[in-house]
C-alpha cells in the first residue's frame, strides 16, 4: 500500500477551508488504472487507462446504470475522461469537463516513483498542498451547485481529489474507498455524510490502491 506523508496537513486544510455542498446526494468515481498507477510512478495528465483499466470503468458504469444521476463533471485529465465515457453512455448524458478537478500536479515529481506520496512536499514546477486543495473543492462545488434542482451529480476524477473531499466533509478515512473505478454514493443524513459503494472494494478488479 502507498504510504501517505504529511496527511495531516491535506486533513487541515481540507477541513479548514470546508465545502459547500448544497445538494444531499451525489456520486463520486475515482478513474481506473493506468500503467503508471500499477507501477506507484507519479502520472502526468495524459496518461491513458489500461486495459483493466478500461474494463474497471465498464464495470462502474453498470453500476451506476440504474442511479438518478443527471449530469456528469469530469477532470479534463485523459484518464478520466476515458473512464466517464462507458458511464456517460449508460446514463445517456454528456459529460462537462473542467481542469478543477484535474489531479495534482507534482511537476518535476511526474515520472518517479509515488511509492511514498508527501502531500506536504514542494514539488519544482508543481502545485503546492494548499493550492492544490483549494482548487479541488473549488471544483467539488463547482460540480454540485450548478443547478437548482438539485438533482444527482456524478464526479469523476482522481485520488487527491477523493482524500481532499472526505476531509473536507468529516468522513473517517476508509482506504477501501480509495480503489480505482469504485463509484461511491455520498449521501447527507442530518447533516452527517455517508459513503456507499456500490461495487464490493474487495473485488479484484478494484483493490489497486496506487
Amino acid at each position: 500500500m502507498t504510504v501517505q506523508l504529511g496527511y495531516e496537513r491535506v486533513a487541515s486544510l481540507a477541513r479548514g477551508r470546508g465545502v459547500e455542498i448544497v445538494p444531499n446526494v451525489f456520486y463520486f468515481l475515482r478513474h481506473g488504472q493506468t500503467p503508471r498507477n500499477a507501477l506507484k510512478i507519479f502520472q502526468a495528465y495524459d496518461e491513458p487507462l489500461s486495459e483493466l483499466g478500461q474494463k474497471q470503468a465498464v464495470d462502474a458504469a453498470a453500476a451506476l446504470a440504474n442511479e438518478p444521476v443527471r449530469s456528469i463533471v469530469v477532470s479534463d485529465a485523459k484518464r478520466t475522461l476515458q473512464t466517464a465515457e462507458p458511464s456517460a453512455k449508460a446514463l445517456g448524458l454528456t459529460p462537462t469537463p473542467t481542469p478543477l478537478l484535474k489531479e495534482r500536479h507534482f511537476g518535476a515529481l511526474v515520472g518517479t516513483s509515488s511509492e511514498t506520496i508527501d502531500w506536504d512536499c514542494k514539488p519544482e514546477g508543481g502545485e503546492t498542498l494548499d493550492e492544490f486543495v483549494q482548487r479541488s473543492l473549488s471544483g467539488v462545488e463547482f460540480a454540485l451547485n450548478r443547478s437548482e434542482d438539485q438533482e444527482p451529480t456524478l464526479i469523476v476524477a482522481h485520488g487527491g481529489n477523493l482524500l481532499v473531499l472526505v476531509n473536507a466533509l468529516g468522513i473517517p478515512l476508509d482506504r477501501s474507498k480509495f480503489s480505482n473505478a469504485l463509484p461511491l454514493k455520498f449521501t447527507r443524513v442530518d447533516g452527517q455524510w455517508h459513503i456507499t459503494p456500490l461495487l464490493a472494494p474487495s473485488d479484484p478488479a478494484h483493490a489497486n490502491m496506487s
